[in-house]
């Protein structure tokens, strides 16, 4: 009896789904600027579920990614500022895999690419199958200006090109 009712204690435990919600703020390379929207992440059978409510985005897709750090700020990189540069680069436990999309072998934090409507605004779930809320604990949800190939060619990491909007996880 005692091993049943441990099972089931167990059993109770796993069905946990954990969740958190990140702050989406506009930014620039003279830093962060206002809060435009929330991610809602949450824990599936199937990965990581982000469920975007985020205004004021040009219309169209875009790269979309975990970053290094809980840093939005603007940072110097070759010499010039960069919007969100101190989030650092994408999420990448192995240090050294290629860029490759989701459902790669690559980076941790490539997520599905983000739609966003002609109103602006950014509601379509996605899903990274290999990553969890846990993951992202001390990272950054990050938005780039462009769209996403999943590959390194012609441009690198996917050729989102500039970040536009960030979300650090605290």
């Amino acid at each position: 009896m005692k091993i049943l009712l441990m099972f089931v204690g167990l059993l109770a435990i796993s069905a946990i789904s954990f969740s958190a919600e990140v702050p989406i703020y506009a930014i620039s390379e003279e830093g962060v600027g206002k809060q435009i929207g929330t991610i809602q992440t949450s824990d599936s059978k199937w990965g990581l579920l982000l469920k975007p409510n985020v205004s004021d985005l040009p219309p169209g897709v875009h790269g979309f990614h975990v970053h290094e750090h809980a840093n939005c700020a603007a940072g110097e990189k070759d010499g010039k500022m960069a919007a969100g540069h101190a989030a650092g680069s994408h999420f990448d436990t192995e240090k050294g895999r290629k860029h490759e999309g989701p459902y790669g072998n690559g980076h941790l934090g490539d997520l599905p690419v983000l739609y966003v409507g002609s109103d602006g605004r950014a509601t379509i779930p996605a899903l990274a199958p290999r990553l969890k809320v846990a993951d992202l604990s001390g990272k950054s949800l990050m938005i780039h200006a462009g769209g996403d190939n999943y590959d390194s060619q012609p441009d690198p990491l996917g050729g989102g090109g500039g970040r536009i909007a960030c979300g650090p996880v605290k």
